[in-house]
């Protein structure tokens, strides 16, 4: 009834894992890769309660592996340790894969236990490092090693490093360690994550709690925070970033359910992650971690209101849409480039403004506020049809104070050219390229004004 128990919870956990978490590539089923690490040096032949450990653990991973049977979408391998050469001498090259990865070898590993002779040392450093070539190259699998060993780390090796590099380059989740007999926590809790096994029936439980842990998926729920500190906020995507490897992992676009909740998000809960979530401008959460099995809720405050900037109300205007820089107040970073007469939402705060028109309109300092729309508005464009007395050089200005402000160059071939222009007085000046003396330049002043039309002949002085 026990086994039954185990068989229809991981049946159950791994098929809702399967359904949920493949995000990017939903048609793709996710397989779970587990590589059992196992030590089969001379010391497993000691005595441990009833009888020797190397006999216990072969019994104990043999019921493990019956259970394993019927679960879909998982594959097993397996590697020693400690069993090919004698010690003495010490060989710390003495590591090899006894079945890899497959579907349907739960039988062949089950045999390599039952006939592997425990001999040597124990390299784990170096068996853990060549557990990263194990896994042949797959889009859509979860690795994961179970490392299972009776004594310390007798190479001079360092399994916290090589764990650590195996998680960076995302080959590996978090591995699972098992030490017997003894506690080894203190040297093995920086390679993953450690389970004593002091006793036959510790070995046994920990074992199936890492199996549950390795096949189950696990809950969380992110709230976005609103200026009020209520999780009101929605409908932006999230990364879920692997926070070791840097990678991506998931995106959501966040959802509240018919309750006005942040929906529920299953998860793999070994990666520690990192979310970014895609408002205007982003923001973070730093650290997830989760507890398999345990619903998590963490929150992130990303108040948000709208911005919509209209320009004028003539034809021109409405039928050609300008271009616009959002900035943060006082920073030249670019944040968005968005149309006027459209909407769009930002976090809660101050904005800078560059407006693409003729000339460059700018606004300091606009203010977004929580739920509403701030609505900038700017005056409408005049035309002016310039026209040449051939062709040239030249450039159009526009009177600030004192001082003529550059706005356009023209194109000098002499043909007429339209420019919408916002409201204000300018000069044009051109010289045509047939005159070789500078007094032979031409200026004209002339004014535009919302929504009129106003032709320059730049030759008539």
């Amino acid at each position: 009834m026990k086994h039954a128990a185990i068989i229809v919870f991981l049946i159950t956990a791994t098929i809702w894992l399967n359904a949920q978490t493949t995000n990017v590539q939903k048609e793709k089923v996710i397989t779970t890769r587990i590589l059992f690490l196992f030590d089969a040096s001379q010391s497993m032949y000691g005595r441990w309660q009833s009888d020797m450990k190397i006999t216990i653990a072969r019994k104990i991973m043999t019921d493990l592996l019956d259970s394993l049977e019927p679960v879909p979408n998982l594959e097993l391998a397996l590697r020693c340790y400690g069993h090919t050469k004698d010690y003495p001498p010490q060989d710390c090259d003495d590591t090899r894969l006894e079945v890899p990865f497959g579907p349907n070898n739960i039988e062949k590993i089950k045999l390599k236990l039952k006939t592997i002779n425990p001999r040597g040392t124990t390299p784990i450093a170096y068996s853990l490092e060549k557990t990263g070539g194990d896994f042949p190259p797959c889009d859509h699998c979860r690795n994961i090693v179970i490392l299972i060993t009776d004594g310390l780390e007798e190479c001079d090796g360092d399994p916290c490093a090589v764990s650590l590099a195996l998680q960076k380059k995302g080959i590996i989740l978090k591995p699972f360690i098992i030490g017997i007999g003894k506690s080894f926590r203190e040297q093995f809790e920086c390679v993953g994550t450690y389970f004593d096994a002091t006793t036959e029936k510790e070995f046994r439980t920990a074992l199936n709690i890492v199996i549950s842990q390795a096949l189950n998926s696990t809950s969380c729920q992110v709230n976005l925070l609103d200026i009020n500190g209520n999780p009101t906020e929605t409908n932006v995507n999230m990364t879920f970033y692997d926070k070791l490897s840097g990678l991506p992992k998931y995106n959501f676009i966040h959802t509240l359910n018919n309750k006005g909740l942040p929906d529920t998000l299953v998860v793999d809960p070994l990666l520690n992650y990192r979310i970014q979530v895609h408002s205007i401008p982003p923001v973070f959460i730093d650290s997830l971690t989760l507890t398999p099995g345990k619903h998590t809720i963490v929150g992130v405050d990303a108040p948000q209101g709208m911005l919509e900037v209209k320009v004028g109300s003539t034809s021109v205007a409405n039928k050609n849409q300008i271009l616009y820089i959002v900035r943060e107040s006082g920073s030249m970073q670019t944040l968005n480039t968005q149309f006027t007469n459209q909407r769009e939402k930002y976090i809660v705060g101050k904005y800078d403004l560059e407006i693409m028109t003729l000339p460059r309109t700018v606004v300091s300092d606009v203010k977004i506020d929580q739920s509403t729309t701030t609505t900038v508005e700017v005056p409408g464009p005049g035309t002016a049809i310039l026209q040449f007395p051939g062709s040239g050089y030249g450039s159009l200005y526009v009177r600030s104070n004192n001082n003529l402000d550059w706005v356009y160059n023209f194109k000098g071939t002499g043909d007429q050219e339209a420019l919408l222009l916002q409201p204000g007085d300018y000069v044009a000046v051109y010289r045509t390229k047939y005159q070789n003396r500078s007094m032979f330049t031409l200026e004209k002043s002339f004014s535009v004004k919302t929504g009129t039309m106003t032709k320059v002949n730049i030759s008539i002085f």
